[in-house]
């Protein structure tokens, strides 16, 4: 799996996963529990993963939707 985004922001990430499941994409946010037990400071991110061989479609689908300056890079 890779990551395709980070975001402490619950809308945006559900807004994701929802385009995503739209495109038959299957997408998983880890760290979700870490963030919410470490509190409100937002120093633990969670992040979005897609398999390997689907992140090209998936940044595609988010460029697509203008959140290119969401996804994250290596």
């Amino acid at each position: 799996m890779e990551e395709l985004i980070r975001s402490n922001d619950p809308v945006l990430i559900s807004y994701i996963l929802a385009v995503l499941a739209d495109e038959d994409i299957e997408a998983v946010v880890l760290d979700e529990y870490t963030s919410i037990l470490e509190g409100s400071i937002g120093a633990i991110q969670k992040r979005v993963m897609v398999l390997s061989e689907k992140i090209v479609q998936a940044k595609r689908v988010l460029k697509d939707l203008d959140l290119a300056d969401e996804i994250r890079e290596k």
